[in-house]
């Protein structure tokens, strides 16, 4: 979901916040209450007083509309979040590779992996390098270290 919510959602915060300062609260009031900014709300009363109601509509989004609809890209967050094994993978990380190939599978829809990171940022997916560890370490000792060691060289 977008950080500010469908055009409709701004919608209904526009008009809220119209219907606040009617009422005579002030700007930083209104904005606290919308959750929104002080200079938006005094954007949005601007554009009502220049525009009147029209000036509050939603907008269309510009550009292409998604490949995935909101419902589907709820049911891949869930399935991501499931695990890269669940669905039948060697390891648990997921690759744009792998994530286009679910997508393939699930709904018919494809995307090149070399750009998918831009939908999965939308989505709040972020990038991650899997930290490497040695095979050769020998955790109960480091933990054995980490215990009884380590408080004595660490300052006080």
């Amino acid at each position: 979901m977008r950080p500010y919510g469908s055009p409709k959602q701004l919608e209904r915060r526009r008009r809220r916040a119209l219907e606040l300062l009617q009422q005579g609260r002030t700007l930083s009031a209104v904005a606290t209450r919308v959750g929104s900014s002080v200079s938006s709300v005094f954007l949005w009363r601007h554009v009502y007083r220049t525009h009147g109601e029209a000036g509050l509509r939603a907008k269309p989004v510009p550009g292409r509309p998604p490949k995935l609809r909101p419902p589907q890209q709820r049911v891949l967050t869930r399935l991501l979040l499931k695990g890269a094994v669940a669905r039948g993978f060697s390891t648990d990380l997921w690759t744009q590779r792998r994530v286009a190939q679910v997508i393939q599978q699930e709904f018919g829809v494809r995307y090149h992996p070399n750009h998918l990171w831009r939908f999965l940022t939308g989505l709040g997916w972020s990038c991650q390098k899997p930290e490497t560890r040695a095979r050769e370490r020998n955790e109960p000792a480091i933990a054995h270290w980490k215990r009884y060691q380590w408080p004595h060289i660490k300052k006080g």
